[in-house]
């Protein structure tokens, strides 16, 4: 499960990418639960010891974004260095996203290997001169078709709307330069065919492949009505096509064109973490677009779903969009990275509720293990004047909840490492929190304490051990979903003064028992997860 030091030097660095998100407005919820789950996939692998590469970033280019600036009175750039330094950055670094790399579209290391890709794709006969004339929805910056698009009512009555926003769609007429994506159809359906966890979750899967088996149409990648974009390098009135522009940040934010040592020992990507609405240029066009440069494709597309908040997709465009900051400052920043992963199965839609996020705090993080770590910490410290005892009786009561820890590691383990099922492994560290706190309901330190003969207290010390040892465990299994609460545990228990740095400690190591040492200093420090204040109104 975990690989040495040595090992992980050696070998390709496990890669995780979320989507470049589009600089038009402060993220909302949407775009943290990705991210959040993206910090969580990537911290877990690291605990397992393997060389990990996070990358996330701002998508800059397009006739979005040039008309949000405009509409707001500054340059494009202008627009998109505000947004980034003074809402993007500031968000990831708040939710304690633990990102490698932060790539920007508009950065010079991105936009001189875009004009190397396409100029290759060029030179090898992939792209071609051509002209369209169709629906485009500036929202999606994407070619819709007519099929998809929706009947406008009331003040949109009588026109066409894309599915997604709602809004208008635009009729485009240019001449562009296409991209033979037509002639890449059988091959991308013989990829799916032989790797089956390409495309995540199967209903994701499924819609791709009955896209693709319809037939793919060429793929008009430039744009010559506006420009603000990478230029085209053989012909400097057009810029490129903003999601092939995109799209190609996987590939030059780890060397391509520049550092070929490097691009080796990371790219491809492991998993590209996209929201749905995005999966088909992620599942369809940037595969062919490898394929056709000669280069490896990714391990796995892994579509999330969408945050409802009544019935709507959550965006800004539908007036839904919730400030992350909203949620954090009442629930906390851990409380917020658990929640979304906990509630809501990755790959599904699920809807936000304010009830439920108060009801799954107090019940599970507050009552059920915060309360734990409170109770036993208090325990030691009143009866052995916080001093970790020995256990010296460990036996049938004890046996149970050491199989459990080890079946909840590696159950979890593959739940979270290689099945994205967040909401799976979380909840069987908590389940493994409720079977503790169980064994001290049966076991009732509290009344074995009134009896100070020597065989009730040595029984005493073995079953306050025994719970010590279970929340040092579920400090480092619960490091990765919330760091913050997790490094305050670990503190509690002085696991550091004996067993290093929480970060450094391997999750296959988690389910071995007895690490945590008698003579352990154990405080009660301050409540992990405290009761909640009314919201203010």
């Amino acid at each position: 499960m975990a690989a040495t030091g040595n090992e992980a030097q050696g070998r390709k660095a496990y890669y995780v990418s979320t989507p470049i998100y589009y600089v038009n407005d402060a993220p909302h919820l949407g775009h943290a639960y990705t991210t959040v789950a993206g910090d969580v996939l990537t911290r877990w692998h690291r605990q397992r010891g393997e060389k990990v590469w996070y990358l996330t970033g701002t998508d800059e280019h397009g006739q979005k974004i040039m008309r949000t600036a405009d509409a707001n009175g500054v340059s494009p750039q202008e627009w998109c260095d505000k947004l980034v330094e003074e809402a993007w950055k500031p968000l990831w670094e708040h939710l304690d996203i633990a990102n490698d790399d932060f790539i920007r579209t508009t950065e010079d290391r991105h936009t001189a290997r875009v004009r190397e890709f396409v100029q290759d794709l060029y030179d090898k006969g992939e792209i071609y001169a051509g002209g369209y004339e169709g629906p485009y929805c500036v929202g999606c910056e994407e070619y819709k078709s007519y099929g998809e698009l929706l009947d406008g009512e009331g003040e949109f009555d009588g026109q066409k709307l894309c599915p997604i926003h709602k809004k208008p769609v635009e009729m485009l007429k240019e001449d562009n330069y296409f991209f033979r994506l037509s002639e890449y159809g059988p091959r991308l359906l013989e990829h799916y065919e032989a790797h089956p966890e390409f495309i995540q979750p199967e209903s994701a899967r499924n819609e791709v492949v009955q896209f693709v088996r319809q037939g793919l149409e060429d793929l008009s990648i430039s744009r010559s009505t506006f420009d603000w974009g990478v230029k085209v390098p053989w012909d400097e009135k057009h810029v490129i096509y903003v999601w092939i522009d995109a799209l190609l940040n996987y590939a030059t934010a780890v060397g391509y064109g520049s550092d070929q040592e490097r691009f080796d020992q990371t790219f491809p990507a492991d998993v590209h973490l996209v929201g749905k609405d995005i999966l088909r240029f992620h599942a369809v066009i940037w595969p062919a677009m490898l394929m056709a440069n000669g280069l490896p494709l990714p391990g796995k597309i892994a579509a999330n779903g969408w945050l409802m908040v009544g019935g709507e997709k959550m965006s800004k465009s539908n007036l839904t969009g919730i400030s992350p900051q909203q949620l954090t400052e009442h629930f906390g920043v851990d409380a917020y990275r658990w929640y979304f992963l906990r509630a809501i199965a990755f790959g599904q839609d699920g809807s936000f509720s304010w009830e439920d996020f108060t009801a799954r705090y107090t019940s599970e993080l507050a009552n059920d293990y915060g309360n734990l770590a409170s109770r036993v910490a208090a325990m030691v410290g009143k009866y052995f004047g916080g001093q970790l005892p020995e256990s010296r009786h460990h036996g049938p009561d004890e046996q149970p909840l050491v199989d459990a820890l080890h079946t909840t590691v590696e159950r979890a383990d593959e739940l979270v490492g290689e099945q994205l099922d967040f909401s799976g492994g979380i909840l069987a560290i908590f389940d493994f929190v409720k079977k503790v706190n169980l064994y001290l309901t049966e076991q009732e330190p509290w009344k074995v304490a009134k009896d100070s003969s020597e065989d009730a207290q040595s029984r005493l010390a073995t079953i306050l051990y025994t719970a010590a040892e279970s929340l040092r465990a579920c400090a480092v299994l619960l490091n990765p979903v919330m760091p913050e609460s997790s490094q305050k545990l670990w503190d509690s228990l002085g696991a550091e003064a004996h067993l290093g740095p929480l970060a450094d400690q391997p999750l296959a190591a988690a389910g071995r028992w007895g690490q945590l040492p008698a003579g352990a200093t154990v405080t009660k420090g301050a409540v992990l997860f405290p009761r909640l204040e009314e919201p203010k109104s």
